[in-house]
């Protein structure tokens, strides 16, 4: 590289790699909307913008006719020249490359706009010159595939043409929307719609491809150097610009004899931008720094706090330049970092470096990246680098947020005890209890993440270990984002248990005109019934779990599993629940999860016994074919068990899991079976608090239908509600709204109840045994979650 008469040579690989910039997908999304709105446009407000554009155009008709055609003859002779424009401009800059992505996009473009119903319509451009020139030129001018072509075209160009060439040939081609009203047209909506289809063409090829390297501009780094008093002698490419900044190892004369540059390309601009914003919605005000207006503020944020930092002893190197150069590019140049890396020393280093921590905690400034190669011991003293994230009269949260970093650098370094009894020393217990809350995800930087092999694992063993030292029973979780994951599970919760609700709501105005004819003494009854469901639920889980938890808080469990198992597919939220409700109260995850397989398994058998068993007295009599499925459907269901049995022993990946995840708590099951055999009274329990729920929720129903007039017994109920509710339960909607309330309808049809009393007595049933424990569910999760026992 030639520099105002000196040779600078430049070794490594200068150019950038191919990057996908956020201004490329935004462009993309523009271009989406951009040809939605002129279809919305044209098949909607068509009429009224021909009525808008002949009203503008009478008003600004100021030119004769012949004015008009040598205006559009020109204008015309220019958009037919500029496709050879952008082709010369490319040839001399030897983009050679690129001339495959300028012709890909024209094609593109015309095929794009060629399909119709009947195949592919070929343009119809005559070259032969008609009687009037403005008409050859018309052509071109009005028709979408040449707009179309010359949009998608000069897109991709874009990137690579000079400033001011790029804005004239966007000005040219965006003007024939004002040169149609100056000659009192119309604008073609087609024209339009070509437009807005080739930039989408042109957008979508940018962004698949990517935008590659625009020429860095090293000659004026150069200057900006010796204006410093810095005379550059070579260049050193150590890292291209990516989703870094180009790094340049640099020899010069002055008062080192090497520094490091780092250019920042307007490239990176927008991902920057992108990132701070998303921290900032995301994260607590007290956690987030103020955000930058570009990347030149960032930049001199970072040199700023550098030299606040070197004011204290304890930077690693010193701030030279920054400066903003041309083409977008920001110069920050500072000496090569002092000292040796504390990955490389012994832990004796540890007290130092915990002591100059808090020396800059006192004086308000905390890193906010705390990773090994940003902390480094010289002469025995402790330099700190980086200072991307760090910031000057830092809160308390973020400074709390560096010791629990380097608890994790340090713990991944030298092990868990040397690490926490450093931090000790420095800290005191209490601060460092107090900093172990954030031991977590949130808190630790990306380059936290990605330089300490296994980070999560080494926050859970640093945490164990403060733990231990300390004395602590437990050490929380301290909330850094706005929402924690237990807060968006809620939301999620509740936007589902919304969805399914609604076919409820659209027959709220039935129920409420049948509630004249209702029997509230029923109906009271019906939700007392329902209340003891919950009861025997409880009491059967607990007998499951061998009576280690409180029968008080099962029952409030049972309470949230209505509302979680209401809002998932197949109710396995109130499954998932049960067992994390069981892990907090101090069972293992295989003995939690076996207890609610038993509980299950005997719901599942109970149910099955109860059903013989009315089925029996409800006698020849009872018409059970109107409820259960014909033949072929049986048969259908039985292939699939079939075939996936067959799947699950034939596939190894499935196979595997059955052995090594299904198998053991299957035989956990097993076992937990035959010690339930051998203790009656625990066995009874568990019998009569599944018989509760199943009979309940019979009782339930058939108090419904009593409330609303009755006209069946108590048998065919439970049939109906046995047979009804099993079928129902396969459904995929979560709580098996609709297809519940259809079975169970269905059912009482099957044994002759009238549909005037069947369709309020299920909405009734649902309302007490579904809708208003789901009201209740939402707060009492809340609750336990807010008490973590769950």
């Amino acid at each position: 590289m030639r520099v105002d008469g000196r040779e600078i040579p430049v070794t490594g690989k200068l150019l950038q790699p191919l990057i996908r910039r956020t201004s490329d997908i935004v462009r993309v999304v523009l271009a989406i909307l951009g040809v939605a709105v002129v279809i919305a446009g044209s098949l909607i407000t068509r009429p009224e913008w021909l009525a808008l554009e002949s009203s503008v155009a009478k008003i600004i008709d100021f030119l004769s006719p012949d004015q008009q055609t040598l205006v559009y003859v020109i204008y015309g002779m220019l958009i037919l020249a500029l496709p050879f424009a952008i082709f010369i401009e490319l040839v001399l800059r030897r983009q050679w490359k690129l001339l495959f992505g300028y012709a890909a996009a024209g094609m593109l473009a015309v095929l794009a706009l060629s399909i119709t119903g009947t195949g592919i319509s070929a343009p119809k451009w005559h070259m032969p010159v008609p009687d009037r020139f403005d008409t050859f030129l018309s052509q071109f001018l009005d028709d979408p595939r040449w707009i179309a072509m010359l949009a998608a075209m000069l897109t991709v160009s874009s990137p690579w043409l000079p400033v001011r060439p790029r804005r004239w040939m966007w000005f040219l081609l965006l003007m024939f929307a004002p040169i149609h009203l100056v000659v009192s047209s119309v604008v073609p909506a087609r024209a339009m719609l070509g437009l807005s289809v080739g930039w989408l063409v042109g957008a979508v090829i940018v962004w698949l491809v990517g935008t590659p390297a625009l020429e860095v501009p090293l000659d004026a780094a150069v200057r900006v150097l010796a204006g410093r008093g810095y005379t550059v002698r070579s260049f050193r490419v150590d890292r291209p610009a990516g989703r870094g900044p180009l790094l340049l190892g640099t020899e010069v004369d002055g008062p080192e004899h090497e520094i490091v540059v780092e250019l920042y390309g307007k490239n990176q601009r927008s991902f920057g931008a992108i990132r701070q914003l998303w921290r900032w919605i995301t994260f607590r005000s007290s956690e987030t720094a103020p955000l930058h207006g570009s990347m030149h503020r960032a930049v001199e944020h970072r040199a700023l706090l550098g030299i606040a930092i070197g004011e204290q002893g304890m930077a690693d190197s010193r701030q030279v330049v920054v400066a903003g150069l041309n083409r977008g590019w920001v110069l920050y140049a500072h000496t090569v970092p002092r000292g040796t890396s504390i990955s490389s020393l012994s832990a004796q280093v540890l007290p130092g470096v915990w002591r100059s921590l808090v020396t800059l905690h006192h004086n308000q400034i905390s890193l906010g990246d705390m990773q090994s190669d940003y902390v480094r011991v010289a002469n025995g003293d402790t330099l700190f680098g980086g200072f991307a994230a760090a910031e000057f009269g830092a809160a308390q949260a973020q400074r709390q947020t560096d010791i629990a970093q380097l608890l994790v650098t340090t713990t991944s370094l030298y092990g868990k005890h040397e690490a926490v009894s450093a931090a000790i020393e420095a800290l005191g217990k209490d601060e460092v209890v107090y900093a172990a809350r954030r031991l977590t995800k949130s808190a630790m930087s990306i380059g936290i993440r990605k330089s300490v092999p296994q980070w999560s694992k080494v926050i859970s063993t640093a945490r164990e270990e403060i733990r231990r030292q300390t004395g602590h029973d437990r050490i929380g979780s301290e909330q850094i984002t706005r929402f924690s994951r237990n807060q968006i599970i809620q939301l999620v919760l509740l936007v589902a248990l919304v969805y399914v609700a609604y076919p409820f709501f659209s027959q709220v105005p039935t129920f409420f005109s049948q509630l004249r004819h209702l029997n509230w003494w029923w109906a009271l009854a019906g939700l007392v019934v329902s209340g003891l469901t919950y009861v025997g639920a409880a009491a059967a889980l607990g007998a499951c779990a061998d009576g280690l938890v409180r029968v008080r808080d099962l029952l409030l469990e049972q309470l949230a599993n209505t509302f979680v198992a209401t809002t998932t597919p197949a109710g396995v939220g109130g499954l998932a629940l049960s067992v994390r409700f069981l892990q907090k109260a101090g069972m293992s995850t295989l003995r939690a999860t076996a207890a609610v397989a038993m509980q299950q398994s005997m719901q599942v058998l109970t149910h099955l016994v109860l059903l013989v068993i009315f089925s029996v007295i409800a006698g020849t009599s009872t018409n059970l074919a109107h409820i259960v499925p014909d033949s072929t459907v049986l048969y259908l269901v039985a292939g699939i068990g079939v075939g996936l049995i067959g799947l699950f022993m034939f596939v190894p990946k499935l196979r595997h899991w059955v052995k090594h995840s299904v198998r053991p708590q299957v035989k956990e099951v097993l076992g937990e079976l035959v010690d339930l055999a051998k203790n009656p009274k625990r066995f009874a329990i568990i019998v009569a608090g599944c018989g509760a729920i199943t009979l309940g929720q019979a009782l339930a129903l058939w108090t419904s239908v009593e409330a609303f007039g009755g006209g069946t017994d108590f048998v065919a109920v439970t049939i109906v509600t046995m047979i009804g509710g099993t079928l129902a339960s396969a459904a995929p909607t979560p709580g098996g709204v609709g297809a519940v309330e259809a079975a169970l309808i269905g059912g009482l049809a099957a044994f002759g109840v009238p549909a005037e009393v069947a369709v309020p007595a299920v909405l009734l049933y649902r309302v007490l045994t579904c809708w208003i424990p789901v009201a209740v569910g939402w707060p009492v999760m809340r609750w336990l979650s807010k008490k973590d026992m769950i």
